[in-house]
């Protein structure tokens, strides 16, 4: 599957929990007061492919990270597949999917605040 080395892959701007009754399968929106707690998760999206091609790099990335023993899902959320993990997996994954070949879509306000 070399398609990850062209992929570029966008975070999700909220950040996440998993439904109760539904870990590893649904997520809701994390209310901002409680974003600092430990159960926080991060999303990422592919922004280079749709569709089933999306989910099986989607796929092919969680195995990756799974063998880095991060848990992680992929789900959908909005109409498209994305993988969630805890938010303190964050920088780990990142360097996991750089080392793989993806391209990490940054926002440009976080760049340069107006």
């Amino acid at each position: 599957m070399n398609n990850i080395q062209l992929s570029v892959v966008h975070r999700l701007p909220q950040s996440y929990r998993w439904s109760t009754g539904f870990v590893g399968t649904k997520v809701e929106i994390l209310p901002a007061e409680e974003t600092d707690l430990g159960n926080s998760l991060m999303g990422l999206k592919l922004l280079s492919h749709e569709g089933e091609e999306a989910r099986e790099i989607l796929y092919v990335i969680n195995q990756s990270i799974a063998d880095m023993q991060i848990p992680s899902a992929v789900i959908e959320w909005e109409g498209e597949s994305c993988l969630f993990f805890a938010k303190e997996d964050e920088s780990a994954v990142i360097c996991r999917l750089k080392t793989l070949g993806a391209a990490i879509a940054e926002n440009i306000t976080a760049l340069y605040p107006l």
